[in-house]
This record gives structure tokens, sequence and C-alpha cells, in this order.
């Protein structure tokens, strides 16, 4: 199964780990660390409450103007 992986820094150092089709949030040092502890996140929610993904998510991004 292929799911999303959204990382973003996180203010204390490292990264926070995000998987949008679960819910699934957690944490790392490194972003290879923050996608092992994402992967068995999602992999424990999973387990718990089964779905089943159609297709491959669309991720891109997009800009917003500056603000004061």
């Amino acid at each position: 199964m292929e799911l999303t992986a959204v990382l973003t820094p996180a203010e204390e150092g490292g990264y926070v780990a995000l998987n949008p089709e679960t819910g699934t949030t957690t944490q790392g040092e490194t972003v290879e660390e923050a996608i092992v502890n994402l992967q068995e996140a999602t992999a424990l929610y999973l387990s718990e409450f089964p779905m089943q993904v159609q297709g491959h998510p669309l991720v891109t991004t997009f800009s917003v103007p500056a603000y004061a």
C-alpha cells in the first residue's frame, strides 16, 4: 500500500511527519527516522482500522501572497 508522508520541520528540532490518508502523526530527529516512525504508527493504525486506498494521492504545492 502506497501512502503519503508530509514532513515539516519541528520548532524544537527534527521533523513532524503526517499521513493525511489516516491522520497518523509522529516525529523524528531526522527525515529517515520520522518516516520510519510514521510507517510504524500508520501500520498500527491500519491494524485497528483497516481501509482501502484507491489510486495514488496527488501532492502539490501552492503559493499565497505574503502578509504583514
